[in-house]
């Protein structure tokens, strides 16, 4: 039996993670879940699964909650449930599945705690690559890949040493923008963004997927998961999604892992690494007409994934700084406080603004975090 902690557990991954788990009640049990403020699900989910723990990390839904919620589960509020469920004594692994940078802190304990860590969470390794993977090291534990395009690479490196591998490749989806011309690009609104063509994510990462930053977010997360340079990672847009990624081998061979577009494939995979075990849904089918196209991204009109190499290759802060700047952009364009253009606009203002680089701690980095959050923020409200 694997216990298992869910941090962001109402969400699209922490939803599709209990999916898997309910399949195969025999081999996992929900230890812990945590939610930000979807108390209604979170209960519905704390009944269902009876987990040691649950938290919310808003305050005031954790009152709410706390005020009705009448059984044998032990709640915990604010930030501190996050290390809580990371922490947690009984479990065996950690599903770091909330979005954004709050995730480092917790990750870094659960690694302390030698929990194995299922990585949904892109932003802990995109800020925080050089501490993460040093701390993982030390303690001796693994970082197992969610994201599919990870997942993907990670299986088909499976039996290959560094020394066969000549790159990565990740795919894009290309977004719901991806084929609007160029002049109309700038005036997409939240609407237009949210519509995308093969996957359902939550609303940032859908965001970022129509921008390319999350393809951005994602190719430098590749650097730090797999120890390749960035002039080995390359990206291609896919838009039918059945590719998640591959890599190609230093004899010219291409070695791909395909699959429909439901995260519960890779997310089944961390679970039970390095297992296989049936999941129940719907799976590829070669019977069915399947077309499957490839195309280079448009980086003059989504410059956001040619500046995630540039801040990728230099390093530092510069990561989390880009991170930082565009999550508080793409919320700042989900509330219509700016236009679609103005997140790239934004990060970069931000990125110019930085100081020179100080010592990499944690405390640093959520300081650089913080920092760049603010910035941003006089950005946004200058617009």
């Amino acid at each position: 039996m694997k216990y298992v902690s869910i941090l962001g557990s109402t969400g699209s991954i922490g939803t599709q993670t209990l999916d898997v788990i309910k399949q195969h009640p025999d081999q996992f049990k929900a230890v812990a879940l945590v939610a930000n403020k979807n108390i209604d699900l979170l209960e519905k989910q704390i009944n269902e699964f009876q987990p040691l723990i649950a938290g919310v990390v808003d305050e005031q839904a954790y009152t709410l909650l706390k005020d009705r919620y009448t059984g044998s589960t032990k709640l915990i509020g604010g930030k501190e449930a996050l290390i809580a469920a990371a922490t947690i004594q009984e479990a065996t692994m950690v599903i770091t599945a909330i979005v954004g940078a709050v995730g480092i802190e917790p990750t870094v304990e659960a690694i302390k705690a030698r929990k194995t860590i299922g990585l949904a969470n892109k932003e802990t390794l995109v800020a925080g690559g050089p501490l993460i993977t040093s701390i993982a090291k030390e303690y001796d534990v693994a970082i197992l890949p969610i994201d599919s395009e990870h997942s993907a690479i990670f299986q088909c490196l499976e039996g290959q040493t560094k020394a066969n591998v000549d790159s990565l490749i990740l795919t894009a989806s290309g977004g719901p923008l991806r084929t609007w011309p160029s002049e109309r690009i700038a005036s997409a609104t939240a609407a237009d963004c949210l519509k995308h063509p093969t996957w359902n994510m939550g609303s940032k990462i859908t965001i970022d997927s129509a921008s390319l930053f999350n393809k951005g977010l994602e190719v430098i997360e590749a650097h730090w998961l797999f120890g390749f340079d960035f002039d080995h990672i390359d990206v291609v847009v896919h838009p039918q999604s059945i590719i998640h990624s591959m890599i190609r081998l230093k004899d010219g061979a291409i070695l791909a892992q395909m699959g429909n577009p439901d995260m519960r494939e890779p997310i089944q995979y961390a679970l039970t690494y390095p297992d296989r075990m049936s999941l129940d849904m719907k799976h590829l089918d070669f019977k069915e007409l399947l077309t499957l196209e490839f195309m280079p991204p448009r980086v003059d009109d989504f410059p956001a994934l040619r500046l995630a190499y540039e801040v990728g290759k230099i390093g530092g802060f510069k990561p989390a700084v880009f991170n930082a700047a565009n999550e508080t952009a793409v919320y700042a364009f989900l509330d219509g406080k700016i236009v679609f253009s103005d997140i790239y606009k934004i990060v970069t203002a931000v990125l110019e603004s930085m100081e020179p680089d100080d010592t990499f701690t944690l405390d640093n980095l959520l300081a650089v975090d913080q920092w760049a959050r603010i910035k941003a923020t006089e950005f946004i409200n200058r617009r």
